[in-house]
């Protein structure tokens, strides 16, 4: 059975669309409707605009009004505002009126006290910890409140549908050759698992297009992959159409029902609920790993609180971000069946051959330290709340000539890999 077939897609759209719409807004959209005909064939004769047969300006108009309204959900009034070096612009938002208290069995709650960490936990002190560049300023937002990536118009514009933005399309099949994702995985399965640990080596692999990602994460899975597929996940991607730029950023995902209708990215829809007031899930990381230089990682833990049975996050050594709500799941409500840990790349074969969007570091893993991307101390959490080392754990690579994977232990990283590949080369054309 393949099991790489768990992300959807990101939504693909054009970059050459993108502009053409905002030449429209500046230039068509915002006329007197006596004017709007005369201006529109101005606009096009004087940008060479390729939809002229296509355009329709209600319904751009009925785009533009769609995306004001969204994200008039999605960005809540803030009580102060950062402006981070990378263009992101953090809003410090009431931690109850956060997006997750929309959902109507949160409204009027506040967010959960922290939970007892699993046992066996051992605070990471090798994991960087000021690993954000917005917070790199030293501002952060005020107690009582957490930090938000503000969505801007020209994020939604990136999206192919506004109704799904933040949302993967319903793409999960059991043959991942068929789909454009390719993967480099270590996972485990066959027993109950209540959470999942690992450190994160980041990096700043290239993306080639628009349309692909390259991310590295951990997944807490549980459900069929066909209608009800349950996943928990968190790491580092790199999306230019989700976030417009090449960063690496810390995100989060889940569904309860195989990416069809719920679930989102981040802090996108209501469902995560975030507690922490100096990390911003969705900004950029910093600083990141360099080929034969510093060596930069991200420990991130996912653990299901016995008491209340509600799955919370912590990144670095004892962040806690904060929790997906166990009402949110079917099966996650119980346990997961499968952990998964690894890069995830999309392949769109521009000129019909393979893409050269890396993943990991861009480098096989065989190149070892300081030069290929790695996870490390790869631990599950049992029924007893106890975190434990991984056992049989199984590694795959559906593309190995592309993006490849080798396991190994040792007695201070304890079960780890190395993986990721260039993509594009001459033995994967």
């Amino acid at each position: 059975m393949c099991l790489m077939c768990l992300l959807g897609d990101v939504s693909e759209t054009s970059r050459r669309r993108t502009t053409t719409i905002r030449n429209r807004n500046k230039c068509c959209l915002l006329n007197h409707s006596r004017r709007r005909k005369q201006q529109h064939s101005r606009c096009f004769h004087h940008h060479s605009c390729p939809y002229q047969v296509s355009f329709k300006p209600q319904e751009e108009l009925q785009k533009l009004k769609l995306i004001r309204q969204e994200l008039q959900k999605i960005n809540k009034p803030p009580v102060k505002t950062i402006q981070s070096s990378d263009g992101d612009t953090i809003d410090c938002v009431l931690s109850h009126q956060q997006p997750a208290f929309d959902h109507p069995l949160l409204q009027g709650q506040r967010p959960m006290d922290p939970p007892e960490l699993p046992k066996g936990y051992i605070k990471d002190e090798e994991s960087y910890e000021d690993s954000q560049l917005w917070s790199l300023s030293g501002e952060f937002c005020p107690e009582g409140t957490i930090p938000i990536r503000r969505t801007t118009e020209q994020d939604m514009l990136r999206a192919s549908s506004v109704r799904r933005f933040g949302r993967k399309i319903r793409r999960v099949r059991r043959d991942s050759t068929s789909n454009g994702h390719e993967h480099a995985v270590g996972y485990v399965s066959g027993r109950q698992y209540y959470g999942a640990k690992a450190s994160i080596n980041v990096w700043s692999p290239r993306v080639s297009s628009q349309h692909e990602f390259s991310l590295s994460q951990i997944w807490v899975i549980a459900g069929s992959f066909t209608h009800d597929l349950n996943t928990i996940e968190a790491g580092w991607q790199i999306s230019p159409e989700l976030y417009g730029d090449t960063y690496p950023r810390f995100f989060t995902y889940w569904t309860s029902d195989a990416y069809r209708s719920t679930g989102c990215y981040n802090l996108l829809c209501s469902g995560f609920v975030q507690t922490n007031r100096r990390i911003a899930i969705g900004a950029a990381i910093s600083p990141r790993s360099s080929y034969r230089g510093g060596q930069f990682d991200i420990s991130l833990l996912i653990w299901k609180d016995p008491k209340h049975g509600h799955w919370w996050l912590q990144f670095g050594s004892g962040t806690l971000v904060g929790y997906w709500p166990a009402f949110l799941f079917t099966h996650l409500k119980q346990h997961g069946s499968m952990v998964q840990f690894g890069g995830e790349i999309v392949n769109n074969r521009p000129g019909g051959s393979h893409t050269s969007t890396q993943m990991g570091s861009g480098h096989f893993a065989g190149e070892g330290f300081g030069k290929a991307s790695y996870f490390r101390n790869l631990q599950v959490v049992d029924w007893d709340n106890t975190l434990l080392p991984v056992s049989n754990l199984k590694i795959l690579a559906d593309h190995p000539n592309c993006y490849d994977i080798r396991g190994g232990t040792n007695r201070v990283w304890g079960n780890y890999f190395y993986y990721g590949g260039p993509g594009k080369n001459p033995r994967c054309p």
